[in-house]
């Protein structure tokens, strides 16, 4: 299936899953008409194949990992390392926590056995309108010495996420946006 092909799949799918249209409150306390839940989407087999191939398909060069914040980005995350097993480029996953541990090891990521000091990493997230989340979890993993190298993230609500990740260095790319979803 062509690029093209699979967004359009992607979208239908997030219409029929994860799509909401009336008055809701967001995480990041904004009003909206909109609401995504696209866990329901990248935790169903179709989604999870879609994502894993169409981020994968993506992936900058020199990139070892994708993750992100849980619990948006965990199914994301499993997926394209799924995904990436099938291919000639295995890529691993890993989680950046809301807390740190408070028990064995204590760590804000999970997942670490797979990268190295200085890694080039992928940010992955389900939804975003503020990029909040997301700029949270970047700063943990640059903190724990790794370089992100891109962000992807399902659906961007087109509400300031990009601009807010922008000004702190870093581009992202959205497989789905608001205006794919109207």
């Amino acid at each position: 299936m062509a690029d093209a092909a699979l967004k359009d799949r992607l979208v239908t799918l997030l219409k029929e899953r994860s799509v909401r249209w009336g008055n809701f409150t967001l995480a990041s306390g904004k009003q909206s008409d909109l609401y995504v839940d696209a866990r329901q989407t990248t935790l169903s087999a179709e989604g999870a194949a879609l994502l894993g191939r169409m981020i994968h398909g993506r992936l900058a060069e020199g990139v070892v990992a994708v993750g992100g914040p849980v619990t948006g980005a965990d199914p994301i995350a499993g997926a394209v390392a799924a995904h990436s097993w099938t291919t000639d480029r295995p890529i691993n996953a890993f989680m950046v926590r809301k807390e740190a541990k408070e028990h064995g090891t204590q760590n804000w990521l999970e997942g670490r056995a797979g990268l190295h000091p200085g890694a080039k990493v992928c940010m992955l997230e389900d939804t975003v309108t503020t990029g909040g989340s997301l700029l949270k979890a970047i700063q943990r993993v640059e903190e724990a010495g790794y370089v992100v190298a891109q962000c992807s993230v399902v659906v961007d609500r087109q509400e300031g996420a990009a601009e807010l990740l922008a000004g702190a260095g870093h581009s992202m790319t959205a497989l789905a946006t608001r205006a794919d979803l109207l």
